[in-house]
């Protein structure tokens, strides 16, 4: 028996094939985008494409649902009528848009991100100024608008011309052959929403492919719904007290006193007997500051002379890794000395401030500190966090206030006070120069201070101000990597001359690489960071130890032989019980590494053990090592124990 689809739905039929067609148009795009690096075999692409139709399908089924609901409850009598019409021709119009739209918009994420929508794009989804302004700045809008549009009234001609709509509207379809579609459509949308994981479509090892196999509409939804990551019902866990006790003993020193609670790392740190240095400390976080940009690294192109100077004149790490792939993360690390815990950055969670961070041991101290953006801190909840955990703000807001719970003052950027600014904020010179002239208020009222400077020129669209380096601005990564060394530069000429100076240790630290995407599942040699610590009294030193973003504050406090507690996993690199490891983590993926074998552990109760060839950074499996995934399991899962159970705030 031949069964034959209403004519009702001959319209949203021909816009399914479209849709997969363009979408498998896309996926070949993407196939050889990153030829050289996919598995390539003619079994692996059959298995992408067919992954690749499944989740298509998924998407389809949802668009299903909401068209034939529509075209269920509308009356048969209206059907063809006026109102059925402009209605059919409107949304038909506005989706057909959106889907371009949003595959020009993967084209563009893959560039960036080499991956299909993520949670990044569920971020910039909220933070729409700055992103539509980068996006303004970065591409060519002038010719992808207009593009976009022809090619949606293309399609709406074309639809028009098979004679898609007139079919739609010419059958007055009983409402018991349309129900059946649109009960179909929720079967199959119940389906993907119950039993389909976007996480389903990572079959291979090689983590491209997995992307490619995806659908980005439909990642962008599952992100969406899995902004929270509860640790204990995605990852493989242990007993608390077996996990505390691995922590602790892996956190234990001659000179660590713990707390009496078990279920804690709380400690007294008692780094030397020689009296403690309190010198101003000016910390910079740089924006994609890839270890590789720098000669010291084996770069060859000269874009970092400044900071190729300063790394000999410093405590430099030179074997130091990231724990994630956003600047949330490098904070979060840098300020909470924590391992990366799932989902999104404790910085941008709620219920975050009160937290034991390095601004309540400098306070301690009788610092005074101050966080520098050049953008708007409402940006990824940056003024919320910091300001919430001690931090007095500087930014260039555009409106937006603290909450009323926040005791923090916050301070905006005058016009004049900005010579250049992009999408994202003010450029590293003018905010480097606001930190001078608040660390010369603060030396002036006798107060020691900690400046905390997150930089933004090392973005897309790398644009800073005219002639200042010999990359012209806008052109790509590497001139805007020589203006952010530039800048930094003009941050130490200009700081040289005031009387805080030769009092001041400066702290430099990327945020994390410029890129993280590759092949494997962590690419581990886009972790690599650069990490200096210059100034008043420290004496330069190579540390080739494996270490953690989160081992730069106490490495410090240990240089300054300071006294204090510590809720922090980070420890002094430079002590002779130190442990070399370092924690690399995506959003959902957490890797523990030592020694070049690294356990990564995934959102499905899985992990897998690896060698790392740093000379190929190919990742190879090797068998578990139980007693290794159990480290592993600890230090993330006791991590996430302490700030979901509200233990890593203040006392």
């Amino acid at each position: 028996m031949h069964i034959q689809l209403p004519k009702r739905f001959k319209l949203l039929f021909d816009f399914s094939i479209w849709f997969l067609l363009f979408s498998l148009f896309l996926r070949v795009v993407f196939i050889v985008w990153q030829f050289s690096e996919i598995k390539s075999s003619a079994l692996s692409l059959l298995k992408t494409a067919f992954y690749g139709v499944f989740f298509d399908i998924g998407v389809l089924s949802f668009v299903w649902f909401i068209s034939s609901l529509y075209l269920l409850v509308m009356p048969r009598k209206w059907i063809g009528s006026k109102l059925d019409k402009v209605v059919v021709y409107f949304f038909f119009t506005l989706t057909v848009l959106i889907f371009v739209f949003t595959f020009f918009a993967e084209i563009t994420f893959w560039d960036e991100f080499k991956c299909r929508f993520n949670f990044v794009a569920v971020d910039y989804l909220i933070y729409t100024f700055e992103v539509v302004h980068n996006i303004n700045e970065s591409y060519p809008l002038v010719f992808l608008v207009p593009s976009m549009l022809l090619i949606t009234f293309g399609i709406l001609f074309l639809f028009k011309k098979r004679g898609s709509f007139a079919q739609t509207f010419s059958t007055k379809t009983p409402f018991k052959t349309r129900i059946i579609p649109f009960l179909i459509a929720v079967l199959f949308s119940g389906m993907y929403i119950s039993f389909v994981k976007n996480s389903d479509a990572e079959w291979s090892e090689n983590r491209y492919t997995n992307e490619i196999s995806k659908a980005g509409i439909y990642s962008f939804f599952a992100e969406l719904r899995n902004s929270k990551m509860n640790y204990e019902t995605f990852y493989e866990t242990l007993p608390n007290d077996e996990a505390f006790t691995l922590v602790r003993k892996k956190l234990k020193e001659p000179n660590a006193k713990f707390d009496i609670d078990s279920i804690s790392i709380r400690r007294t740190i008692t780094d030397s007997v020689a009296s403690e240095q309190r010198p101003n400390v000016v910390f910079v976080l740089m924006e994609s500051m890839s270890a590789n940009f720098m000669r010291e690294f084996g770069n060859d192109k000269a874009i970092t002379p400044f900071m190729d100077k300063l790394a000999q004149e410093s405590v430099l790490f030179s074997n130091l890794y990231a724990t994630g792939t956003r600047t949330v993360r490098g904070m979060e690390a840098v300020t909470l000395s924590i391992p990366p815990t799932p989902g999104s950055s404790i910085v941008k969670r709620p219920d975050n401030a009160n937290l034991f961070t390095i601004a309540t041991v400098f306070k301690q101290k009788n610092y005074q500190c101050n966080f520098f953006y050049g953008g708007d801190g409402y940006f990824d909840n940056m003024n919320a966090f910091f300001g919430g955990n001690g931090f007095d703000i500087y930014d260039r807001g555009r409106g937006s206030i603290l909450s009323d719970k926040i005791t923090a003052k916050r301070y905006n950027l005058t016009d004049d006070e900005v010579t250049f600014e992009n999408a994202w904020g003010a450029c590293d010179e003018d905010m480097y120069q606001k930190l001078i002239a608040v660390a010369d208020q603060y030396h002036a009222a006798k107060k020691p201070f900690l400046n905390f400077i997150m930089t933004t020129s090392n973005h897309k669209p790398y644009s800073y101000p005219d002639k200042k380096v010999a990359i012209p601005s806008g052109t790509g990564r590497n001139g805007a990597v020589q203006y952010a060394d530039f800048a930094l530069q003009q941050l130490f000429e200009k700081s040289k001359n005031k009387p805080w100076f030769k009092n001041t240790i400066f702290v430099i630290v990327a945020d994390h690489c410029a890129s993280s995407a590759g092949k494997d599942e962590i690419d581990v040699a886009n972790y690599h960071i650069p990490a200096m610590i210059y100034g008043a009294n420290i004496k330069p030193e190579k540390i080739s130890k494996l270490c953690s973003q989160i081992d730069v504050f106490p490495t410090l406090f240990g240089l300054l032989s300071w006294k204090y507690e510590s809720n922090f996993y980070g420890q002094n690199v430079r002590d002779t019980s130190f442990e070399p490891r370092a924690f690399l983590g995506t959003y959902l993926k957490l890797g523990y590494m030592k020694n070049n074998e690294i356990m990564i552990l995934s959102n499905q109760k899985k992990s897998n053990f690896y060698k790392w060839d740093k000379a190929t950074n190919d990742l190879n499996k090797i068998p578990m090592n139980d007693r290794f995934l159990k480290e592993s399991i600890s230090w993330y899962q006791t991590a996430d124990y302490l700030f979901t159970h509200q233990k890593l705030v203040e006392k």
